[in-house]
């Protein structure tokens, strides 16, 4: 029996370290028959993401792509063009910055909070844009939050971003819709990452989830996460856009 992602051609920002969360998605994407193109930033992991990506099943070449340097973003339609592709047909975005130490929130300066923003949030409709022309008809556009609707220890203006991130995705889902283009989010609950060790109260924002989500929570598991955004990424939600999938063991849904 075919994968879900048989013959399908994934793009996937976000992986760094074998525990990131997109390494999960992108390993379950493989096995699912994916053609995946790993991006990553060159001053920034570029090379840490290249020794990665073979344990995550990839083989192709590392495409640089910096988010926040317009010269990378106008680049990326024809690095997909070099690596032998004439389509895409699902984008992973699972980036975001927070400025270290995050500080004060109100007394945050702009230069921090507009990287947070550009990152986490407007990069998103960044990297559809500079696919453009690309994205086939029927193709997934999936990212990747933790729940924005509620103030969480540590994410301060990230937190924010998280919010405009839900807003550009209904935008996105609007204008791509004509297209054939769906656009999700899967809101996810707290993982231990490489992002999370510079949040304050982290710890015990994964223990309260532990307890109170009606089905528990498992922070070093990442495999609901991966299987909803494979099932997404595939063919099985064709009339499914500008939603928000939560996978936090039903913790979004207590008061």
């Amino acid at each position: 029996m075919p994968g879900l992602l048989e013959g399908r051609r994934l793009l996937a920002t976000g992986v760094l370290t074998e525990a990131s969360l997109a390494s999960a998605v992108v390993r379950l994407a493989v096995e699912q028959g994916a053609d995946v193109l790993l991006t990553s930033p060159v001053c920034r992991g570029h090379r840490v993401t290249t020794r990665v990506a073979p344990r995550l099943g990839v083989q192709r070449e590392v495409l640089e792509l910096d988010v926040t340097l317009p010269a990378d973003l106008e680049a990326l339609g024809d690095a997909v063009g070099a690596a032998g592709w004439d389509g895409v047909d699902g984008v992973l975005h699972a980036i975001a910055y927070l400025p270290e130490p995050p500080g004060e929130f109100a007394a945050t300066p702009w230069t921090a909070v507009a990287e947070t923003f550009q990152t986490a949030a407007w990069s998103l409709a960044a990297v559809t844009s500079a696919l453009d022309g690309l994205l086939a008809p029927g193709s997934s556009v999936v990212g990747l939050e933790i729940d924005p609707g509620r103030v969480l220890p540590g994410q301060q203006w990230l937190g924010v971003a998280r919010a405009a991130l839900e807003a550009t995705c209904r935008q996105l889902a609007r204008d791509l819709g004509p297209q054939g283009v769906r656009v999700n989010l899967v809101s996810t609950g707290p993982h231990r990452t490489l992002l999370s060790r510079a949040l304050p109260g982290h710890e015990e924002l994964v223990e309260q989830y532990a307890r109170s989500a009606p089905l528990g929570w498992d922070a070093g598991d990442r495999s609901a996460l991966a299987r909803a955004v494979v099932a997404l990424l595939s063919d099985w939600f064709p009339a499914t856009t500008g939603e928000v999938v939560h996978v936090d063991g039903g913790a979004h849904v207590l008061g």
